[in-house]
């Protein structure tokens, strides 16, 4: 009996201790509704999803300069932009990574890379982190698919294939568009998101 008191307290310890390091947060989930933000654009002007006037939706894509998966995607994000920015579907980029821990992310270097790649959309800086763990993105790139009103309509990957471009068989993201434009929820919602994991101060 004592042995089975003495496991209890230990585990209820434990649970708490990981609890106070670990906090659970409640991220978003398809079908609700995200709350705006305000971040810095490599322009240096803040920016908020309000400032964007008459759109059906964003394309809020966690990205960075560092990561592997995301210079794979970067001219595929480009390419989102310029097709889909006309359509009522911006992009709009925000790096998560903490530059103490990735100094290859740090805002400068954002600023380097947008004018290297001459971005068309909004490149913010997620300064602080404290837009991502909100949204539940895990990687970069991670797409968050938000209709006007800004609920989640759809989670995940871009498509599936990040290595080549050219051998991509399914376009998970623009099919989701393709949804929305008929009226209709995305089929897949979510996918597995494939990138680089979020750096984060331990």
């Amino acid at each position: 009996m004592k042995s089975q008191i003495g496991k209890l307290l230990l585990a209820l310890f434990t649970f708490t201790l990981i609890s106070a390091v670990a906090p659970v947060v409640d991220a978003y989930k398809v079908g609700e509704q995200a709350a705006d933000f305000s971040l810095k654009n490599v322009d240096g002007s803040m920016v908020s999803l309000a400032d964007y006037k008459g759109v059906n939706g964003y394309i809020v894509v966690f990205t960075c300069n560092t990561c592997p998966y995301a210079e794979m995607y970067e001219d595929r994000i480009i390419a989102l932009h310029n097709k889909y920015a006309s359509q009522g579907y911006p992009v709009v980029a925000i790096n998560p990574n903490d530059p103490s821990v990735k100094p290859g992310d740090d805002f400068a270097s954002m600023q380097t890379r947008s004018k290297e790649k001459k971005f068309p959309f909004k490149y913010l800086f997620d300064d602080g982190q404290k837009v991502y763990p909100a949204f539940g993105a895990t990687r970069t790139p991670h797409v968050f698919l938000l209709d006007a009103n800004r609920y989640i309509r759809y989670i995940g990957a871009i498509d599936d294939n990040a290595q080549d471009a050219s051998l991509v068989s399914v376009k998970y993201l623009e099919n989701a568009i393709a949804s929305l434009k008929a009226g209709n929820n995305p089929d897949p919602s979510e996918t597995k998101a494939i990138g680089c994991t979020i750096k984060v101060k331990s």
